[in-house]
């Protein structure tokens, strides 16, 4: 008898679950004439050392926002050189980092602006920092 229940429900939210599709189809496209502002670099890692003495990996997520479409068109071209740059400033960071402390991200965003201007050539492109982490 429950089997019999099972069959009718199970079919019913495939069917309703094909239905919901096209009402979505539309969402998260971008729109033709916009240009892209900003993107993401991936994570960055380098270790430092932990509170209780131990080895600990400390990752952060950055990216870069440009409103010039030039300058947007020159980070996405420098993007291996502006991941070492960024990685380069973070390393640095966590080498002088006293033990357990929490990571200043005022110090090294600014840290990692003057590193992505050096890169660039140019001002004109923000670096944004997401979450830190110390593990």
């Amino acid at each position: 008898m429950r089997r019999a229940l099972l069959i009718p429900v199970l079919s019913l939210l495939a069917a309703a679950s094909l239905a919901a599709t096209p009402a979505f189809a539309g969402h998260g496209k971008e729109e033709k004439g916009a240009p892209v502002a900003y993107f993401a670099l991936e994570t960055i890692t380098a270790t430092t050392i932990r509170r209780d003495g131990r080895r600990g990996v400390m990752t952060l997520e950055s990216g870069i926002e440009a409103l010039d479409p030039k300058v947007m068109e020159r980070a996405k071209q420098s993007e291996p050189r502006l991941r070492a740059a960024f990685a380069q400033v973070l390393m640095t960071y966590t080498a002088g980092m006293p033990r357990g402390a929490a990571p200043n991200l005022d110090y090294l965003g600014s840290r990692m602006q003057e590193a992505a201007d050096k890169v660039l050539g140019r001002k004109g492109a923000k670096v944004l920092l997401g979450s830190a982490m110390v593990n």
